[in-house]
């Protein structure tokens, strides 16, 4: 099957299969009560048409984005995006990118209804049809994006690499990749990967988690951090019958447009959070080994103080010390790097 017939049969399913959440046969998408703690009243602000044909595996929306330009990949009827309408703040922006007209239609006609309800005096989100690995047509500039979401979509195309380049070319020095996706703990025979059902599912297309470290790292992105990760659970029978044999995951990470290294390095660095991120006063995880206590110094690794130094996470901590003095190797990593189900690396 060609990319573009792979293409057309996401749309199809997506626009035309899928009329509700409840049509879904796995649990990809995860259910309500994995919504972080903060974001849950924001649900009741959401059109009920937009959250009713909401299909993503988490809540891949990171903190710190008041008056910043989110751009959502997949953003499917309009739920997170306007979700980020109120994190960014009237003087924000947020950009939704989707192929499928069907979704589309449903996250456009709800713009004026939302900004209304926020009490915006117009609608800062704006909605874009165009094809994730190819922003460019669309008018998504270099550098011209602070931070990159995307809620279980990546699987879907036919060339992640691409869309991953793409995201890439359009953050800002310093900006940051947050979403949620699925993988595999192996390579999916070819042909799972063009039926019909898994990979409208999220299933079909997931990536094998070494070949997605693979990726990132040709594309210059060494140190990618896991934020959490739920098992995803086949109980549809029909799905089981094909794909029972592999283990699967919806996982959250995080990574930067920053030169980092591809190892942990220790310069005897020290980070401290300031506990001024509203939604944590208490502490801030910028993964799932990074616990930060609210004026408490941990030790961290050269790519760990630049991730909080050199991006819009700087104003919250303190860096203490520079990388003039190298002390060899840091023990920085979890218990096991891959995103294979093996590694504990903890979406949803």
């Amino acid at each position: 099957m060609t990319d573009a017939a792979l293409s057309e049969s996401v749309q199809n399913y997506y626009g035309e299969v899928l009329k509700s959440s409840q049509d879904l046969k796995t649990s990809a998408c995860c259910t309500l009560d994995a919504m972080p703690g903060h974001l849950r009243p924001f649900l009741a602000d959401l059109h009920p048409e937009v959250v009713a044909r909401f299909y993503g595996c988490g809540s891949p929306l990171p903190p710190a984005l008041e008056g910043r330009t989110v751009l959502d990949l997949g953003c499917g009827s309009g739920r997170d995006c306007y979700l980020l309408s109120r994190l960014v703040g009237e003087s924000g922006r947020v950009i939704g990118v989707d192929m499928t007209q069907a979704q589309l239609d449903v996250a456009r006609r709800h713009c004026d209804w939302h900004a209304e309800r926020y009490g915006y005096a117009c609608s800062n989100v704006e909605f874009l049809q165009g094809r994730i690995e190819d922003l460019a047509s669309i008018g998504i500039a270099d550098n011209s994006i602070d931070v990159v979401v995307s809620n279980c979509v990546i699987n879907l195309s036919p060339d992640k690499k691409q869309v991953l380049a793409e995201v890439f070319r359009v953050l800002k020095p310093g900006g940051e990749l947050y979403f949620s996706d699925v993988y595999a703990d192996r390579r999916i025979p070819a042909a799972l990967r063009q039926d019909p059902v898994l990979l409208g599912e999220c299933l079909g297309g997931a990536l094998y988690g070494e070949d997605f470290r693979r990726i990132m790292h040709d594309l210059g992105c060494p140190d990618v951090r896991t934020v959490k990760g739920n098992p995803i659970t086949l109980g549809d029978p029909e799905v089981l019958a094909k794909i029972g044999m592999v283990n699967f995951r919806s996982v959250t990470v995080r990574a930067f447009k920053m030169p980092l290294e591809d190892r942990c390095e220790d310069f005897g660095q020290v980070a401290v959070y300031k506990g001024t991120l509203p939604e944590s006063p208490h502490f801030f995880d910028l993964d799932d080994h990074h616990h930060f206590e609210t004026g408490r110094p941990l030790r961290v690794c050269g790519n760990t103080a630049d991730m909080l130094g050199m991006s819009r996470y700087a104003e919250h901590f303190e860096i203490w010390g520079d990388k003039s003095t190298h002390f060899g190797l840091f023990d920085c990593a979890p218990p096991n790097k891959s995103l294979s189900v093996e590694s504990g690396a903890a979406c949803c």
